[in-house]
């Protein structure tokens, strides 16, 4: 079983917006996800499908910036793998994508949010060289 890794454009969100849905639990209407994906892609963000064989099994995003602190950064975002998928050494191979992906732009620094519950989560980013900086702050306005 060999994965692939594609770069979504804004026709095929489709794809990708039930597995965003599916990890942040249906929180979001679909229309208003969708909408919000759109304007992301207007901007430093770019997404992937994440495929087995001819079958989408995850995705992730990728937002570029320059940090004061890091430089030049790629922050990964709804990085998702379905359950079923899960736990098979996937989620190191597309990290691994992710930071050579990274690198190729320029990259000197790879960020991301973790959920303070997600322990799991939280194991798998350390062995990947990930340290804890700090906390996430979030207002609604």
């Amino acid at each position: 079983m060999e994965l692939s890794i594609n770069k979504i454009l804004k026709k095929d969100l489709d794809l990708v917006v039930p597995l965003i849905m599916e990890l942040s639990e249906y929180q979001t209407e679909e229309s208003l996800l969708k909408s919000r994906m759109h304007e992301m892609l207007e901007q430093n963000y770019e997404c992937f499908a994440i495929y087995l064989n001819e079958e989408v099994i995850g995705t992730f995003g990728l937002w570029f910036m320059t940090r004061h602190y890091a430089g030049k950064s790629c922050e990964a975002d709804h990085v998702f793998i379905k359950t079923e998928y899960q736990n098979r050494g996937f989620g190191k191979e597309i990290f691994e994508y992710i930071f050579d992906y990274a690198k190729g732009k320029g990259c000197e620094m790879q960020e991301l949010n973790a959920y303070v519950q997600n322990f799991k989560s939280h194991k798998f980013y350390m062995n990947l060289g990930y340290v804890i900086k700090g906390y996430h702050f979030l207002k609604k306005l």
